[in-house]
């Protein structure tokens, strides 16, 4: 009886039948024929080298390749759904090695049988450039035949260690289809698609197989079935997602996420550099585990997840950590070696070093505010904006945190999908337009604004006439005397905004780039608009063009040095009571 499913199996394994006969492989008709390139027969070989030479080896370790899919026939044929490229340059480097011995001392191969092509028989027993030449699948198995003796004639003192590694130490992913499945239907999603199987597929299929194995009402495996969908379909929402992961374009299926964090404590650096390193993982557990027991880890590491997610506060500040890169299974053993208080200070102790630098238990009251306030004021746009970004992201979660009457919760998914970055409140002299397509922009913006308050119209005629008009040496003179009347009009002057902290504020790339030279009062209808059509504008961002953090709002279309000062004040107050609300809590 056939054993379907998924396994890992050594080369050696795949040379024969469960008889010791020579196992036979059939291409069907609906594959194309040989395809594989000079270069990826020898990048096989140099990586099954790199194996052999890897310093202080482990006897557990292997190379795996990648999933061999497989349907077994009545008569004994495997036919082979993909991978029949990998699977005919293993066979061409293991007659590589029969040629090289006595014919007494060769091994017994598998053998390769194609629906529509030519025998491989005849051409292999006489494999000439002639005869290559006839037809496309004979040329590129030549030029493999060519690659693979120059390889070994390149690395003859290599040969028994690279015969020894591929035959015993690496291993094919092998997938065998069930008996109702359709083999056609299969070849087409991996191949016509090029989607090739995932981690979480193939632990999937392992999981399901075990389970039937251990409960023969399958009952087990249904139930696994059953809580797989549950956890795909809540990683599946989008706000869920992103508060975990900053892939901004995962695969289709995302349980594979909580496969590696389970996974990673089991692999070796080897299997950390493998695409199916959970795969390998999972496969050697279920060998001493029972699928229910292993399962019941992958559920409890979902759930823990999930009360993150549900907890306002833990939401706001690992989402905020794992947006700047911190692990989450660093995460999950602290949060496991802590009771809850304990675990929210050291969430905010790392929050602490990463947006603002040193150790937060070192400091007082006092001190703490000092070294914010320090931070902010030094901080420096363009050689650190990476910072600066760090630093606003941080107070719109702590502006979020300040009242505990609020129910609301940062954007992830939102925030990383549309790529908010930091840009000027006010722009800079620096930026003042030059070129004249930029200027005409500039001034189209303003129009926009100026136009919808009725207030001048002969501004507007003025920049409607300067539209119309050509790029000429009158232009700039022009430019410049309705660029001086455009800012008056708006109550600035030519001197613009700063470079630090206190002018700066998160803003949406395609409002970078449309408005960076805007004016304050355009920017400020732009994002109001957004934020008036239900379109995510983060909160602190939202209250800047508000003027919510100004004392007095003499212009609200007009953003004055006062303003940002004021602006900057509210960072800093803001960050420190965010900490020092911490210690209040765990005191």
């Amino acid at each position: 009886m056939k054993e379907a499913g998924i396994q890992l199996r050594p080369i050696n394994t795949l040379l024969t039948d469960a008889g010791g006969e020579s196992a036979r492989y059939w291409i069907p008709a609906y594959q194309r024929g040989y395809r594989w390139t000079q270069l990826q027969v020898t990048q096989l070989l140099d990586d099954i080298r790199d194996f052999t030479r890897r310093p202080n080896p482990q006897p557990e370790e292997f190379y795996c390749l990648q999933p061999l899919v497989i349907k077994a026939g009545a008569d004994g044929l495997f036919e082979v759904v993909d991978g029949q490229q990998r699977l005919t340059t293993l066979f061409l480097i293991l007659r590589h090695f029969n040629e090289r011995l006595a014919e007494k001392y060769r091994q017994k191969l598998y053998s390769l049988a194609y629906e529509t092509r030519h025998s491989l028989d005849g051409f292999l027993d006489n494999p000439d450039e002639n005869t290559a030449a006839e037809n496309v699948d004979f040329f590129h198995l030549y030029h493999a035949i060519q690659s693979i003796e120059q390889w070994f004639a390149d690395h003859e003192s290599e040969v028994e260690d690279i015969k020894s590694a591929l035959l015993n130490k690496t291993k094919v992913i092998w997938f065998e289809l069930e008996d109702q499945d359709d083999p056609v239907a299969a070849f087409t999603r991996l191949n016509v698609g090029k989607i090739p199987l995932t981690n979480d597929e193939l632990i999937r299929a392992m999981f399901l197989r075990r389970a039937a194995a251990e409960d023969e009402g399958h009952g087990l495996a249904l139930r696994i079935a059953h809580e797989w969908d549950q956890l795909e379909k809540a990683l599946q929402h989008d706000a869920f997602w992103y508060f975990l992961s900053n892939d901004t374009a995962p695969g289709h299926n995302r349980i594979g996420l909580i496969f590696e964090l389970v996974a990673a404590d089991g692999m070796n650096d080897l299997l950390k550099q493998d695409a199916y390193g959970a795969f390998h993982v999972f496969n050697e557990r279920l060998e001493a585990r029972s699928a229910e027991q292993e399962w019941l880890g992958v559920k409890q590491t979902f759930m823990a997840l999930e009360e993150w997610y549900e907890d306002r506060e833990l939401f706001n500040v690992e989402g905020f950590l794992i947006h700047q890169g911190v692990a989450i299974n660093d995460l999950l053993k602290s949060a496991q070696a802590r009771r809850n208080g304990e675990f929210a200070h050291a969430l905010r102790r790392l929050a602490f070093a990463s947006a603002v630098g040193g150790n937060l238990d070192e400091l007082d009251g006092q001190a703490l505010q000092q070294t914010i306030r320090e931070r902010c004021e030094n901080i420096s746009y363009g050689s650190e904006s990476e910072a600066i970004r760090t630093i606003l992201l941080l107070f719109n979660l702590a502006t979020l945190l300040e009242d505990p009457r609020s129910n609301l919760r940062f954007q992830f998914d939102s925030f990383k999908n549309e790529d908010w970055d930091i840009e000027h409140v006010r722009s800079v002299e620096v930026r003042r337009p030059v070129r004249h397509n930029e200027r005409k922009d500039w001034l189209e913006h303003c129009r926009g604004y100026i136009a919808s308050r009725g207030d001048d119209e002969g501004l507007v005629q003025k920049i409607d006439e300067f539209l119309d008009l050509a790029q000429g040496e009158d232009a700039d003179a022009i430019f410049d005397t309705l660029y001086d009347r455009v800012l008056t009009y708006f109550q600035e002057d030519d001197e613009g905004g700063e470079d630090g902290l206190a002018n700066l504020t998160l803003l949406d790339q395609s409002t970078n780039r449309s408005y960076k030279n805007a004016v304050f009062a355009v920017k400020r209808q732009r994002l109001l608009e957004l934020d008036k059509s239900g379109i995510f504008v983060p909160l602190c961002t939202r209250n800047v063009f508000l003027k919510c953090y100004s004392a007095q709002v003499d212009n609200v279309m007009f953003w004055s040095r006062q303003d940002a000062k004021a602006y900057g004040e509210v960072i800093v107050e803001t960050l420190t009571n965010f900490f020092l609300q911490d210690r209040e809590a765990g005191a």
